[in-house]
């Protein structure tokens, strides 16, 4: 696949993984993204997941016909990328493998005894002549990795964005951009939100007309590209997406699934934007935590359990805040029969978050709903839509 006339793409798609990360369910799979550039000098960006090394060595072979590369530039040594460094080295053994101080370490970590003779070391705003083609490398520490660079072409204007602006999913599949983006970049970066507006600050220095990430579909069109900057400078600000109402519950016995359910006929019966209700012991926990910071405001329903609050939901808060979750509004539904404490649990889970708005009307059932917790339903629902 031609990326421009000199870029090609050699990357593979793997439909074997089933969670990305260890984690995070992948029913359409993932892409592991390389290109290879084509000049008086070779460069080939990245390499690929280690089941997939003969498919992109066959890949880069076809393209290369019968020349030798010169370059191997590595952005990031996470091993769906890195894997197959030597075995690239063993094949073309007079390869410059180019990389930053601090991932030459990680080489070192995850290859032991591999000796590199010929090695070019970089630093932010390095330059690498291929010919016609000039690269230029910024460096974006802990997006999500401390070593990761990306790589501007300022001949054919593309940046290869490394982990940036990838999704889930692999390239023979198409789906919607920006459910799996978006899922994608809050699971696996959104811890780092500031790292991600430092490199925006910089790619907003440069004329970006093709954006190359490692996952997920090449952006080429002015459109495609602003509206994934866009995104971008949503999601790391923190910024509610969309407006709507998030219900996410766990429920024991069936009453505090009633209680969310109730709430959600009532929010939806006053013209209220209700979004989703989603029961954490039985959905997907990343779809979870995406609708969560998509959307700007959030109830938690749960039960006291252990003197604390049912598992999942004490996952799903962590989960929120590992990831900074703020500037949204939070109410707060706890169930239990003889003391209940959930309220007090998730408050404070989140109480180094910042600007959250917590709803006054928070509602506690006594193991099942009455006449009075359904009216503080009424009542939450009523605060909810204003």
């Amino acid at each position: 696949m031609f990326i421009t006339n000199d870029i090609k793409y050699v990357g593979v798609n793997d439909h074997i993984v089933d969670l990305f990360e260890g984690q995070y369910i992948v029913p359409a799979g993932m892409a592991y993204n390389s290109y290879v550039i084509m000049d008086e000098k070779i460069a080939v960006m990245d390499t690929v997941d280690c089941n997939f090394g003969d498919e992109w060595l066959k890949n880069i072979e076809e393209v290369l016909d019968g020349r030798k590369p010169d370059y191997l530039i590595v952005q990031h040594m996470e091993p769906d990328h890195s894997a197959n460094i030597w075995n690239f080295v063993k094949a073309y053994p007079d390869v410059c493998v180019v990389s930053n101080a601090k991932a030459f370490a990680m080489m070192g970590q995850f290859f032991p005894g591999m000796e590199l003779e010929n090695k070019l070391v970089v630093v932010e705003g390095d330059t690498l002549e291929l010919g016609s083609h000039t690269l230029t490398f910024v460096f974006a520490p802990m997006v999500h990795w401390p070593e990761v660079m990306v790589t501007y072409d300022t001949t054919d204007k593309v940046l290869f964005s490394a982990d940036g602006f990838g999704k889930f999913g692999a390239l023979d599949i198409e789906d919607e951009w920006d459910c799996e983006a978006r899922r994608y970049y809050i699971g696996i970066v959104g811890k780092y939100g500031a790292q991600v507006q430092a490199l925006l600050k910089k790619a907003a220095t440069l004329d970006i007309q093709t954006i190359c990430p490692l996952h997920g579909p090449v952006l080429t069109t002015a459109e495609e590209i602003g509206h994934a900057i866009a995104q971008y400078d949503t999601w790391s600000s923190y910024r509610p997406e969309d407006e709507g109402v998030f219900i996410a519950y766990t429920s024991v016995y069936g009453n505090t699934k009633k209680a969310a359910e109730l709430l959600a006929a009532k929010l939806e019966e006053k013209g209220c934007p209700i979004v989703a209700i989603t029961d954490l012991a039985r959905e997907d926990m990343a779809e979870a935590v995406e609708d969560a910071f998509r959307y700007d405001r959030l109830v938690l329903a749960t039960t006291t359990y252990n003197a604390d609050i049912f598992p999942h939901m004490k996952s799903f808060i962590e989960h929120l805040v590992e990831r900074n979750y703020q500037n949204r509004t939070v109410a707060f539904i706890e169930n239990g029969t003889w003391a209940p404490t959930a309220k007090k649990v998730m408050t404070g889970m989140f109480e180094k978050s910042k600007n959250l708005t917590i709803c006054e009307n928070n509602v506690t059932i006594k193991s099942a709903m009455n006449a009075d917790t359904e009216a503080d339903i009424e009542a939450l629902a009523d605060e909810l839509c204003k």
